[in-house]
């Protein structure tokens, strides 16, 4: 199958797969902040690595400026989760974490990296919680994961990738945002699988479909 294809009943039965992850993932949000999570329907796609950087335009505002945080996984999955935050959420997460005044750079940059943690840990967490129930894994299904690491603080969307520096030749790009109602802030979480990743996500969904 073309790397570029999903069946719509993979789509389908990915999407519920991811809505329940990220369902996790807003909920320890929530938990953290003290503060209701609204979450969006996810967003699946997948893209020419070329065509990355505007397709992360695209979902977050072509001209909006956002600061990103990155934390690898490994294992039973391999890819890149991608917390996006739109500008100003920073001091936006300062105040319903009740701190005051300047945090510095450096606080704030903790303070994305802790954030951008929880919501990554809570989601593969999710989702691997959900593969050891329907498939059969041939051993342990775990994850590993990098240290959270910042990508950049107040650039545009199309400037977190540069394309030629990726290795892979298509991605599936996984994509929630999360919004907290009556406050300025916005948090879009995005996973990127490469190639094999995305064979891999085919036969999961596939068991997941014959299990139902």
């Amino acid at each position: 199958m073309n790397p570029s294809m999903l069946t719509t009943d993979q789509r389908d039965a990915l999407q519920e797969l991811t809505n329940i992850a990220m369902g996790q993932a807003g909920a320890s949000l929530a938990t953290l902040l003290d503060e209701f999570v609204d979450l969006s329907v996810p967003r699946i796609r997948i893209v020419e690595v070329a065509d990355l950087p505007a397709a992360l335009a695209e979902l977050v505002g072509k001209n909006n400026l956002v600061s990103a945080a990155r934390q690898s996984f490994y294992g039973h999955l391999r890819g890149e989760a991608i917390v996006i935050f739109g500008e100003p959420g920073c001091q936006a997460l300062a105040d319903l974490m009740g701190f005051e005044g300047d945090l510095g750079e450096q606080g704030e940059t903790e303070l994305l990296l802790d954030v951008a943690n929880v919501l990554c840990g809570a989601c593969l967490g999710g989702m691997m919680e959900q593969i050891r129930n329907f498939t059969d894994t041939g051993g342990p299904a775990e994850l590993s994961f990098s240290m959270p690491s910042l990508m950049a603080r107040q650039v545009t969307a199309g400037q977190l990738i540069d394309s030629k520096r990726v290795q892979w030749s298509h991605a599936l790009l996984l994509e929630v945002n999360f919004t907290i109602k009556n406050r300025d802030f916005i948090a879009h979480l995005t996973m990127l699988m490469p190639e094999e990743g995305i064979d891999k996500i085919r036969a999961i969904v596939d068991e997941f479909l014959e299990a139902f």
